[in-house]
């Protein structure tokens, strides 16, 4: 059965302590700063302004598109215009939006830097910067390369490069995935894309090859990925991890080639994803320590390193939880809450979190993954976890895309309006 709003919200936040704008009416001045519009992001300012806060969203884009069913634009079976989502209902519940960059942080001052050239003093700061790439993780990927053989990992450009790419590959074509090492954004993305190009590809160019080069020994849903392209693809896809290789990458991508463990081989499309960290304005503010990512209070998402500074989604060091969609949800009311309850003076309630990811295989055959998280002094502890069954029955793998495609709606409408 599809999520109704209730259950979303409710999973992706149990138990937050949520305040009323009256309770706020001592703190009505404070300034928040909200560096980046994406779930995070934009959801954190929205709950902040709605509550009476002073809210300042900086953000390049004019719209936001959805790196989560992307993968679907990919496969055919969704449109870009679906996936992108403006700024205007943020703006009326009283955000204010700063359509530009932001190019350096001074804690010490609490003062932004916009690329204008501005100077914006906040009282907190909240970073909802996603991902960055780790330079040299992936010999020969450069930011250049990524207009030669894209990540389509955080740009929507990127998105559609990519797209173009495989409808111009020619018939009998190789596309090759190189898949990232964890952590990194959305950990079934690159396999569930994979899917989906695959279905693209039968119907356009039936004798291409996938060819997956992975440096994990392991990668999640892993049986219902493998099952599922067995039964959907006939053997158009060959996963090759480190036990063949796949752990000596290199890319070159003016020749279009990929050396794994000196061997040289020739493709046609590259979607080559590099290691990740947390967004480069992250790491400009200081937050982030020898990992790459941002250490924060698993209770509140404040930085260990300056509890002025909220770090939410995908920079944050989130112990057990993923980097997704859902968590940088669940991220955003999480800290908001206890944002909003420092500014009351009074006791914050402890959040419990949800995460919930689901896979489209094929059209109306998609799998999911349920995981619940505690907060703890030293992590987000995960509790449970449930995973769809490799035997489920046809009319339950339709159920749960439509309930994946169900969440999607009711998210980006909580979010954006």
């Amino acid at each position: 059965m599809p999520l109704d709003r209730r259950h979303v919200l409710k999973a992706a936040l149990t138990g937050a302590a949520w305040l009323s704008a009256p309770m706020l009416q001592a703190k009505a001045g404070l300034h928040v700063v909200v560096i980046g519009g994406g779930v995070g992001g934009a959801t954190m300012a929205r709950l902040l302004a709605k509550a009476g806060l002073r809210v300042s969203l900086v953000e390049p884009h004019p719209a936001y598109h959805t790196c989560f069913l992307s993968n679907l634009y990919l496969g055919g079976l969704r449109d870009f215009d679906s996936l992108t989502f403006g700024y205007q209902a943020l703006a009326g519940a009283g955000v204010q939006i700063l359509q530009t960059t932001a190019t350096a942080v001074d804690r010490l001052a609490k003062t932004v830097t916009l690329g204008s050239g501005e100077v914006l003093a906040y009282d907190r700061l909240v970073l909802s910067t996603g991902i960055d790439f780790v330079e040299g993780a992936l010999p020969g990927w450069t930011p250049e390369a990524a207009q030669i053989m894209p990540h389509a990992f955080k740009s929507p450009d990127q998105t559609r490069l990519l797209r173009d790419q495989i409808d111009a590959m020619p018939q009998g074509g190789v596309f090759a995935m190189i898949a990232p090492p964890a952590p990194y954004r959305c950990p079934p993305s690159p396999y569930e894309r994979v899917s989906m190009l695959a279905h693209r590809l039968k119907q356009t160019n039936p004798t291409a090859k996938i060819l997956i080069f992975d440096p994990k020994d392991h990668f999640t849903k892993q049986t219902l990925f493998e099952n599922a392209w067995g039964k959907y693809y006939n053997g158009m896809i060959s996963w090759i991890g480190p036990d063949f290789g796949a752990e000596d990458l290199e890319i070159r991508p003016e020749a279009m080639e990929v050396v794994i463990d000196g061997e040289t081989v020739a493709v046609d499309v590259c979607n080559a994803i590099p290691a990740q960290q947390a967004g480069r304005i992250a790491a400009l503010a200081g937050v982030t320590d020898a990992s790459g990512w941002a250490p924060v209070d698993a209770f509140t998402l404040q930085s260990r390193i300056d509890p002025q500074v909220y770090v939410l989604g995908d920079s944050a060091a989130a112990g057990d939880m993923p980097k997704s969609a859902f968590a940088a949800h669940g991220h955003a009311y999480a800290a908001a809450a206890a944002l909003l309850a420092e500014a009351a003076g009074v006791a914050r309630t402890d959040p419990s979190y949800a995460n919930i990811c689901w896979s489209l295989l094929a059209p109306n055959d998609a799998v999911k993954l349920s995981e619940s998280f505690h907060p703890t002094p030293e992590k987000f502890q995960s509790d449970s976890l449930i995973i769809s069954a490799p035997d489920e029955s046809p009319q339950t793998r339709s159920e749960t895309a439509a309930e994946g495609l169900s969440w999607y709606e009711q998210i980006t409408t909580d979010i954006f309006g």
